[in-house]
Protein backbone atom coordinates (compact mmCIF):
# COMPACT_ATOMS: atom_id res chain seq x y z
CA UNK A 1 0.00 0.00 0.00
CA UNK A 2 1.21 3.53 -0.74
CA UNK A 3 2.86 5.75 1.88
CA UNK A 4 -0.15 8.09 1.86
CA UNK A 5 -2.50 5.16 2.59
CA UNK A 6 -0.39 3.96 5.50
CA UNK A 7 -0.24 7.50 6.88
CA UNK A 8 -4.03 7.83 6.85
CA UNK A 9 -4.49 4.45 8.55
CA UNK A 10 -1.91 5.29 11.24
CA UNK A 11 -3.48 8.69 11.95
CA UNK A 12 -6.94 7.16 12.24
CA UNK A 13 -5.72 4.39 14.51
CA UNK A 14 -4.28 7.02 16.83
CA UNK A 15 -7.65 8.73 17.36
CA UNK A 16 -9.24 7.78 20.71
CA UNK A 17 -12.39 5.68 20.30
CA UNK A 18 -14.83 8.06 21.97
CA UNK A 19 -18.51 7.25 21.38
CA UNK A 20 -20.02 8.90 18.30
CA UNK A 21 -23.18 9.22 16.25
CA UNK A 22 -22.80 8.43 12.60
CA UNK A 23 -24.35 10.26 9.67
CA UNK A 24 -25.91 8.77 6.54
CA UNK A 25 -25.92 10.81 3.34
CA UNK A 26 -28.65 8.63 1.81
CA UNK A 27 -31.30 9.31 4.48
CA UNK A 28 -33.02 12.52 5.55
CA UNK A 29 -33.77 11.68 9.18
CA UNK A 30 -30.87 12.09 11.65
CA UNK A 31 -30.53 11.66 15.38
CA UNK A 32 -30.73 15.30 16.47
CA UNK A 33 -31.55 17.18 13.25
CA UNK A 34 -27.92 17.37 12.19
CA UNK A 35 -27.32 18.59 8.66
CA UNK A 36 -26.35 16.13 5.94
CA UNK A 37 -23.36 16.64 3.69
CA UNK A 38 -24.86 16.98 0.18
CA UNK A 39 -23.62 14.67 -2.58
CA UNK A 40 -21.89 17.43 -4.63
CA UNK A 41 -19.41 18.03 -1.76
CA UNK A 42 -19.41 14.78 0.24
CA UNK A 43 -16.85 12.98 -1.94
CA UNK A 44 -18.77 9.73 -1.38
CA UNK A 45 -20.24 7.32 -3.91
CA UNK A 46 -23.92 6.50 -3.64
CA UNK A 47 -24.54 3.14 -2.00
CA UNK A 48 -26.86 0.99 -4.12
CA UNK A 49 -26.23 -2.47 -2.62
CA UNK A 50 -29.50 -3.60 -1.02
CA UNK A 51 -27.83 -4.85 2.17
CA UNK A 52 -25.69 -1.72 2.68
CA UNK A 53 -26.12 -0.10 6.08
CA UNK A 54 -28.24 -2.96 7.46
CA UNK A 55 -25.50 -4.53 9.61
CA UNK A 56 -23.17 -2.90 12.08
CA UNK A 57 -20.63 -4.01 14.67
CA UNK A 58 -19.56 -7.25 13.03
CA UNK A 59 -16.56 -9.16 11.77
CA UNK A 60 -16.97 -10.87 8.41
CA UNK A 61 -14.63 -13.26 6.63
CA UNK A 62 -14.85 -15.70 3.80
CA UNK A 63 -13.36 -17.23 0.68
CA UNK A 64 -14.25 -16.68 -2.99
CA UNK A 65 -13.41 -18.85 -5.99
CA UNK A 66 -13.98 -17.25 -9.38
CA UNK A 67 -13.49 -17.74 -13.07
CA UNK A 68 -13.90 -15.42 -16.05
CA UNK A 69 -13.66 -15.64 -19.82
CA UNK A 70 -12.58 -12.58 -21.82
CA UNK A 71 -12.28 -12.38 -25.60
CA UNK A 72 -9.75 -9.51 -25.42
CA UNK A 73 -7.14 -9.69 -22.67
CA UNK A 74 -4.07 -8.10 -24.30
CA UNK A 75 -5.47 -5.25 -26.38
CA UNK A 76 -3.76 -4.66 -29.72
CA UNK A 77 -0.39 -6.04 -28.61
CA UNK A 78 -0.39 -8.77 -31.27
CA UNK A 79 -2.68 -7.07 -33.81
CA UNK A 80 -5.70 -9.24 -33.07
CA UNK A 81 -7.80 -10.07 -29.99
CA UNK A 82 -6.41 -12.68 -27.59
CA UNK A 83 -8.96 -14.56 -25.50
CA UNK A 84 -8.28 -16.29 -22.21
CA UNK A 85 -9.85 -17.84 -19.12
CA UNK A 86 -8.77 -16.73 -15.66
CA UNK A 87 -9.14 -18.41 -12.29
CA UNK A 88 -8.94 -16.60 -8.97
CA UNK A 89 -9.00 -17.35 -5.28
CA UNK A 90 -9.52 -14.56 -2.74
CA UNK A 91 -9.95 -14.74 1.02
CA UNK A 92 -11.78 -11.72 2.47
CA UNK A 93 -11.83 -10.22 5.92
CA UNK A 94 -13.69 -7.13 7.08
CA UNK A 95 -14.63 -5.27 10.23
CA UNK A 96 -17.44 -2.81 10.90
CA UNK A 97 -17.53 -0.82 14.13
CA UNK A 98 -20.32 1.64 14.95
CA UNK A 99 -20.83 3.57 18.19
CA UNK A 100 -22.76 6.78 18.94
CA UNK A 101 -19.75 8.83 17.72
CA UNK A 102 -17.54 6.47 15.72
CA UNK A 103 -18.07 4.59 12.47
CA UNK A 104 -15.40 2.72 10.62
CA UNK A 105 -15.60 -0.05 8.05
CA UNK A 106 -12.58 -1.82 6.55
CA UNK A 107 -12.38 -4.71 4.07
CA UNK A 108 -9.27 -6.44 2.77
CA UNK A 109 -9.19 -9.10 0.04
CA UNK A 110 -5.84 -10.50 -1.03
CA UNK A 111 -5.75 -13.26 -3.60
CA UNK A 112 -4.24 -14.83 -6.69
CA UNK A 113 -5.32 -14.73 -10.34
CA UNK A 114 -4.12 -17.30 -12.86
CA UNK A 115 -4.53 -17.14 -16.64
CA UNK A 116 -4.79 -20.26 -18.78
CA UNK A 117 -2.98 -18.96 -21.90
CA UNK A 118 -1.28 -15.72 -20.83
CA UNK A 119 0.37 -17.18 -17.74
CA UNK A 120 3.01 -14.42 -17.74
CA UNK A 121 0.27 -12.09 -16.46
CA UNK A 122 -0.46 -14.23 -13.38
CA UNK A 123 -0.43 -12.02 -10.31
CA UNK A 124 -1.17 -11.72 -6.62
CA UNK A 125 -4.06 -9.33 -5.98
CA UNK A 126 -4.66 -6.87 -3.17
CA UNK A 127 -7.95 -5.02 -2.64
CA UNK A 128 -8.62 -2.80 0.36
CA UNK A 129 -11.42 -0.38 1.26
CA UNK A 130 -11.55 1.89 4.31
CA UNK A 131 -14.33 4.21 5.46
CA UNK A 132 -14.06 6.21 8.67
CA UNK A 133 -16.20 8.83 10.45
CA UNK A 134 -15.52 10.34 13.85
CA UNK A 135 -17.51 13.04 15.60
CA UNK A 136 -14.90 15.20 17.34
CA UNK A 137 -17.64 17.25 18.99
CA UNK A 138 -21.43 17.51 18.64
CA UNK A 139 -20.93 19.72 15.56
CA UNK A 140 -17.54 18.69 14.10
CA UNK A 141 -17.06 15.45 12.13
CA UNK A 142 -13.85 14.00 10.72
CA UNK A 143 -14.19 11.56 7.82
CA UNK A 144 -11.72 9.60 5.70
CA UNK A 145 -11.90 7.10 2.85
CA UNK A 146 -9.24 5.11 1.06
CA UNK A 147 -9.37 2.49 -1.69
CA UNK A 148 -6.38 0.50 -2.87
CA UNK A 149 -5.99 -2.06 -5.64
CA UNK A 150 -3.04 -4.04 -6.97
CA UNK A 151 -4.03 -6.35 -9.80
CA UNK A 152 -3.39 -7.31 -13.40
CA UNK A 153 -7.04 -6.61 -14.25
CA UNK A 154 -9.06 -3.52 -13.36
CA UNK A 155 -12.19 -5.71 -13.27
CA UNK A 156 -10.81 -7.80 -10.38
CA UNK A 157 -11.94 -5.42 -7.65
CA UNK A 158 -14.23 -5.47 -4.61
CA UNK A 159 -16.95 -3.48 -6.35
CA UNK A 160 -17.95 -4.11 -9.94
CA UNK A 161 -17.12 -1.56 -12.61
CA UNK A 162 -19.79 1.12 -12.65
CA UNK A 163 -20.73 0.82 -8.95
CA UNK A 164 -19.09 4.15 -8.07
CA UNK A 165 -21.81 6.64 -8.97
CA UNK A 166 -21.08 10.00 -7.34
CA UNK A 167 -22.87 13.31 -7.26
CA UNK A 168 -19.85 15.64 -7.35
CA UNK A 169 -16.81 16.64 -9.37
CA UNK A 170 -14.28 14.81 -7.16
CA UNK A 171 -12.66 11.47 -7.77
CA UNK A 172 -10.33 9.85 -10.29
CA UNK A 173 -11.18 9.20 -13.93
CA UNK A 174 -11.76 5.43 -14.27
CA UNK A 175 -13.11 5.42 -17.81
CA UNK A 176 -9.99 4.23 -19.68
CA UNK A 177 -9.87 0.45 -19.25
CA UNK A 178 -6.45 -1.07 -19.93
CA UNK A 179 -5.96 -4.73 -20.91
CA UNK A 180 -4.23 -7.20 -18.61
CA UNK A 181 -1.28 -5.31 -17.11
CA UNK A 182 0.39 -5.03 -13.73
CA UNK A 183 -1.21 -1.96 -12.18
CA UNK A 184 -1.49 -0.26 -8.82
CA UNK A 185 -4.17 2.31 -8.03
CA UNK A 186 -4.95 4.24 -4.87
CA UNK A 187 -7.49 6.94 -4.04
CA UNK A 188 -7.92 8.66 -0.68
CA UNK A 189 -9.93 11.51 0.79
CA UNK A 190 -9.96 13.10 4.25
CA UNK A 191 -12.12 15.99 5.42
CA UNK A 192 -13.73 17.86 8.31
CA UNK A 193 -17.23 19.38 8.48
CA UNK A 194 -18.47 21.92 11.04
CA UNK A 195 -22.16 22.70 11.58
CA UNK A 196 -21.89 26.10 13.23
CA UNK A 197 -25.61 26.95 13.14
CA UNK A 198 -28.94 25.20 13.07
CA UNK A 199 -28.94 25.32 9.26
CA UNK A 200 -25.37 26.27 8.29
CA UNK A 201 -22.32 24.09 7.68
CA UNK A 202 -18.79 24.53 6.34
CA UNK A 203 -16.24 21.90 5.40
CA UNK A 204 -12.77 21.31 3.99
CA UNK A 205 -11.23 18.20 2.48
CA UNK A 206 -8.14 16.97 0.69
CA UNK A 207 -7.70 14.07 -1.73
CA UNK A 208 -5.06 12.23 -3.71
CA UNK A 209 -4.93 9.50 -6.34
CA UNK A 210 -2.21 7.39 -7.97
CA UNK A 211 -2.20 5.09 -10.99
CA UNK A 212 0.98 3.16 -11.78
CA UNK A 213 1.73 0.58 -14.47
CA UNK A 214 4.68 -1.61 -13.48
CA UNK A 215 5.50 -2.49 -17.10
CA UNK A 216 4.68 0.26 -19.61
CA UNK A 217 5.40 -2.12 -22.50
CA UNK A 218 2.14 -3.89 -21.59
CA UNK A 219 0.11 -0.67 -22.03
CA UNK A 220 1.77 1.11 -24.95
CA UNK A 221 0.34 4.63 -25.27
CA UNK A 222 -0.88 4.89 -21.67
CA UNK A 223 1.02 6.52 -18.81
CA UNK A 224 1.16 6.75 -15.02
CA UNK A 225 -1.02 9.35 -13.30
CA UNK A 226 -1.28 11.14 -9.97
CA UNK A 227 -3.36 13.95 -8.53
CA UNK A 228 -3.78 16.07 -5.43
CA UNK A 229 -6.73 18.29 -4.63
CA UNK A 230 -8.51 20.35 -2.03
CA UNK A 231 -12.10 21.49 -1.51
CA UNK A 232 -13.83 24.00 0.77
CA UNK A 233 -17.62 24.45 0.90
CA UNK A 234 -20.48 26.28 2.58
CA UNK A 235 -23.95 24.73 2.82
CA UNK A 236 -27.25 26.26 3.98
CA UNK A 237 -30.41 24.25 4.73
CA UNK A 238 -33.93 25.52 4.03
CA UNK A 239 -37.07 23.78 5.33
CA UNK A 240 -35.05 20.71 6.35
CA UNK A 241 -34.99 19.20 2.84
CA UNK A 242 -33.39 21.86 0.64
CA UNK A 243 -29.62 22.46 0.70
CA UNK A 244 -28.01 25.38 -1.14
CA UNK A 245 -24.32 26.16 -1.14
CA UNK A 246 -21.08 26.99 -2.86
CA UNK A 247 -17.74 25.22 -3.09
CA UNK A 248 -14.20 26.00 -4.18
CA UNK A 249 -12.12 23.20 -5.69
CA UNK A 250 -8.41 22.98 -6.55
CA UNK A 251 -6.78 20.14 -8.51
CA UNK A 252 -3.22 19.33 -9.55
CA UNK A 253 -3.35 16.67 -12.26
CA UNK A 254 -0.12 14.97 -13.33
CA UNK A 255 0.69 12.41 -16.00
CA UNK A 256 4.09 11.03 -16.92
CA UNK A 257 4.37 10.14 -20.63
CA UNK A 258 7.88 8.91 -21.42
CA UNK A 259 8.92 9.84 -17.87
CA UNK A 260 8.11 13.55 -18.36
CA UNK A 261 5.72 15.63 -16.25
CA UNK A 262 2.53 16.86 -17.91
CA UNK A 263 0.79 19.13 -15.37
CA UNK A 264 -2.64 20.74 -15.28
CA UNK A 265 -3.87 22.86 -12.38
CA UNK A 266 -7.54 23.77 -12.03
CA UNK A 267 -9.48 26.22 -9.88
CA UNK A 268 -13.27 26.05 -9.80
CA UNK A 269 -16.16 27.73 -8.00
CA UNK A 270 -19.43 25.77 -8.06
CA UNK A 271 -22.90 26.52 -6.79
CA UNK A 272 -24.88 23.44 -5.75
CA UNK A 273 -28.41 22.47 -4.77
CA UNK A 274 -29.64 19.23 -3.19
CA UNK A 275 -33.22 18.34 -2.32
CA UNK A 276 -34.54 15.32 -0.40
CA UNK A 277 -38.20 14.98 -1.50
CA UNK A 278 -38.51 11.91 0.74
CA UNK A 279 -36.37 9.69 2.92
CA UNK A 280 -35.80 7.47 -0.13
CA UNK A 281 -34.92 10.05 -2.80
CA UNK A 282 -32.26 12.71 -3.25
CA UNK A 283 -31.58 14.97 -6.26
CA UNK A 284 -28.45 17.12 -6.67
CA UNK A 285 -27.20 19.74 -9.12
CA UNK A 286 -23.93 21.70 -9.35
CA UNK A 287 -22.34 24.09 -11.81
CA UNK A 288 -19.91 26.95 -12.27
CA UNK A 289 -16.68 28.11 -13.96
CA UNK A 290 -13.48 26.04 -13.95
CA UNK A 291 -10.08 27.48 -14.88
CA UNK A 292 -7.23 25.31 -16.19
CA UNK A 293 -3.51 26.05 -16.43
CA UNK A 294 -1.61 23.39 -18.41
CA UNK A 295 2.13 22.94 -18.94
CA UNK A 296 3.04 20.14 -21.34
CA UNK A 297 6.72 19.40 -22.08
CA UNK A 298 7.92 18.55 -25.55
CA UNK A 299 7.49 14.89 -26.49
CA UNK A 300 10.16 14.22 -29.16
CA UNK A 301 9.12 10.59 -29.63
CA UNK A 302 5.65 11.81 -30.67
CA UNK A 303 7.02 14.86 -32.54
CA UNK A 304 5.05 17.15 -30.21
CA UNK A 305 6.44 20.58 -29.17
CA UNK A 306 6.11 22.04 -25.70
CA UNK A 307 2.65 23.43 -25.02
CA UNK A 308 1.01 25.71 -22.45
CA UNK A 309 -2.61 26.84 -22.12
CA UNK A 310 -4.84 28.83 -19.79
CA UNK A 311 -8.59 28.99 -20.21
CA UNK A 312 -11.96 29.21 -18.46
CA UNK A 313 -14.45 26.39 -19.00
CA UNK A 314 -18.00 25.65 -17.81
CA UNK A 315 -18.48 22.69 -15.47
CA UNK A 316 -21.74 21.12 -14.31
CA UNK A 317 -23.31 17.94 -13.04
CA UNK A 318 -26.51 16.30 -11.80
CA UNK A 319 -27.32 13.13 -9.87
CA UNK A 320 -30.25 11.18 -8.43
CA UNK A 321 -30.31 8.46 -5.79
CA UNK A 322 -33.24 6.20 -4.88
CA UNK A 323 -33.20 3.91 -1.82
CA UNK A 324 -36.23 1.61 -1.93
CA UNK A 325 -37.22 -1.57 -0.12
CA UNK A 326 -36.57 -3.84 -3.11
CA UNK A 327 -34.78 -1.51 -5.54
CA UNK A 328 -31.85 0.89 -5.10
CA UNK A 329 -30.64 3.06 -7.97
CA UNK A 330 -28.27 5.94 -8.69
CA UNK A 331 -27.61 7.94 -11.87
CA UNK A 332 -25.27 10.86 -12.51
CA UNK A 333 -23.84 13.09 -15.22
CA UNK A 334 -20.88 15.47 -15.06
CA UNK A 335 -18.88 17.72 -17.38
CA UNK A 336 -15.56 18.67 -15.72
CA UNK A 337 -11.80 18.83 -16.23
CA UNK A 338 -10.32 15.64 -14.80
CA UNK A 339 -7.23 13.46 -14.85
CA UNK A 340 -6.78 11.38 -17.98
CA UNK A 341 -7.11 7.99 -16.30
CA UNK A 342 -4.05 6.72 -18.17
CA UNK A 343 -4.13 9.07 -21.17
CA UNK A 344 -1.18 11.44 -21.62
CA UNK A 345 -2.70 14.47 -19.89
CA UNK A 346 -5.77 16.01 -18.28
CA UNK A 347 -9.08 15.82 -20.15
CA UNK A 348 -12.41 17.54 -20.58
CA UNK A 349 -14.55 14.68 -19.29
CA UNK A 350 -18.23 14.11 -20.07
CA UNK A 351 -19.44 11.11 -18.11
CA UNK A 352 -22.80 9.48 -17.36
CA UNK A 353 -23.14 6.65 -14.82
CA UNK A 354 -26.04 4.46 -13.75
CA UNK A 355 -26.32 1.56 -11.32
CA UNK A 356 -29.24 -0.33 -9.80
CA UNK A 357 -29.81 -3.34 -7.55
CA UNK A 358 -33.05 -5.36 -7.67
CA UNK A 359 -34.31 -7.80 -5.03
CA UNK A 360 -36.39 -10.51 -6.72
CA UNK A 361 -36.79 -12.75 -3.68
CA UNK A 362 -35.19 -13.36 -0.31
CA UNK A 363 -32.37 -15.32 -1.95
CA UNK A 364 -32.21 -13.90 -5.48
CA UNK A 365 -31.06 -10.41 -6.54
CA UNK A 366 -29.58 -8.74 -9.60
CA UNK A 367 -27.75 -5.62 -10.67
CA UNK A 368 -27.38 -3.54 -13.81
CA UNK A 369 -24.69 -0.89 -14.16
CA UNK A 370 -23.03 1.05 -16.93
CA UNK A 371 -21.35 4.25 -17.96
CA UNK A 372 -20.49 6.41 -20.94
CA UNK A 373 -17.40 8.64 -20.90
CA UNK A 374 -16.02 11.00 -23.53
CA UNK A 375 -12.43 12.19 -23.00
CA UNK A 376 -11.13 15.25 -24.88
CA UNK A 377 -7.52 16.11 -24.10
CA UNK A 378 -6.74 19.52 -22.62
CA UNK A 379 -4.55 21.15 -25.28
CA UNK A 380 -4.70 20.62 -29.06
CA UNK A 381 -1.25 18.99 -29.17
CA UNK A 382 -2.69 15.76 -27.75
CA UNK A 383 -5.89 15.49 -29.77
CA UNK A 384 -4.88 12.05 -31.02
CA UNK A 385 -5.74 10.68 -27.55
CA UNK A 386 -9.39 11.82 -27.68
CA UNK A 387 -11.95 9.06 -27.43
CA UNK A 388 -14.82 7.49 -25.56
CA UNK A 389 -15.72 4.42 -23.49
CA UNK A 390 -19.07 2.62 -23.20
CA UNK A 391 -19.45 -0.16 -20.65
CA UNK A 392 -22.32 -2.17 -19.20
CA UNK A 393 -22.59 -5.02 -16.70
CA UNK A 394 -25.49 -7.34 -15.86
CA UNK A 395 -25.11 -9.63 -12.84
CA UNK A 396 -27.17 -12.03 -10.74
CA UNK A 397 -26.65 -13.18 -7.16
CA UNK A 398 -28.16 -16.32 -5.61
CA UNK A 399 -27.85 -17.21 -1.94
CA UNK A 400 -27.98 -20.79 -0.68
CA UNK A 401 -28.48 -20.41 3.04
CA UNK A 402 -26.75 -17.81 5.22
CA UNK A 403 -23.17 -18.50 4.10
CA UNK A 404 -23.05 -19.70 0.48
CA UNK A 405 -23.46 -17.30 -2.48
CA UNK A 406 -23.24 -17.69 -6.25
CA UNK A 407 -22.55 -14.69 -8.53
CA UNK A 408 -22.51 -14.61 -12.31
CA UNK A 409 -22.60 -11.87 -14.91
CA UNK A 410 -21.61 -10.39 -18.22
CA UNK A 411 -19.67 -7.20 -19.05
CA UNK A 412 -19.44 -5.48 -22.43
CA UNK A 413 -16.84 -2.76 -23.05
CA UNK A 414 -16.34 -0.62 -26.17
CA UNK A 415 -13.47 1.88 -26.36
CA UNK A 416 -12.54 4.25 -29.17
CA UNK A 417 -9.06 5.76 -28.70
CA UNK A 418 -5.95 6.22 -30.85
CA UNK A 419 -3.85 4.78 -28.02
CA UNK A 420 -1.81 1.95 -29.52
CA UNK A 421 -2.79 -0.73 -27.01
CA UNK A 422 -6.52 0.05 -27.40
CA UNK A 423 -7.20 1.14 -30.97
CA UNK A 424 -6.77 -2.23 -32.73
CA UNK A 425 -9.20 -4.21 -30.53
CA UNK A 426 -11.76 -1.77 -29.12
CA UNK A 427 -14.35 -4.30 -27.89
CA UNK A 428 -14.23 -6.64 -24.90
CA UNK A 429 -16.78 -9.23 -23.80
CA UNK A 430 -16.33 -10.81 -20.39
CA UNK A 431 -18.39 -13.51 -18.66
CA UNK A 432 -17.70 -14.26 -15.01
CA UNK A 433 -18.86 -16.60 -12.27
CA UNK A 434 -17.86 -16.96 -8.62
CA UNK A 435 -18.86 -18.89 -5.55
CA UNK A 436 -18.33 -17.44 -2.07
CA UNK A 437 -18.52 -18.89 1.40
CA UNK A 438 -18.68 -16.22 4.09
CA UNK A 439 -19.41 -15.73 7.77
CA UNK A 440 -20.43 -12.69 9.84
CA UNK A 441 -19.84 -12.61 13.58
CA UNK A 442 -21.38 -9.85 15.74
CA UNK A 443 -18.91 -7.95 17.90
CA UNK A 444 -19.45 -7.75 21.65
CA UNK A 445 -22.14 -10.44 21.68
Amino acid sequence: MSKRSFLIVILLAAVPAWPQASTNADNVSTVDDRMLVPAPVSGEAYSVALDSGERSNYLHYGLTFGSAYSDNVLGATFGHPVSDISYSIAPTIGLNKTTPRLLWDVTYAPGFTFYQRTSERNESDHNALLTFQYRLSPHVTLSARDSFQKSSNVLNQLGMLGDSVTGGAQGPNLSVIAPLADRLSNYGNIGVTYQYGANDMVGVSGSFSNLHYANTAQVTGLSDQSSQGGTAFYSHRVAKRHYFGTTYQYQRLLSYPNGLNNETKTHAVFAFYTVYPSSQLSISLFGGPQHEDTVQPALPSFELPAYTSRSWNPAAGASLNWQGHFTNAAVSYSHVISGGGGLMGAVHLDQANASTWLQFSESLSGSISGFYANNNMVGPALLFDNGHTISGTVAMQRRFGPHLRLDLGYTRIHQSYSVLVLNGTPDTNREFISISYDFARPLGR
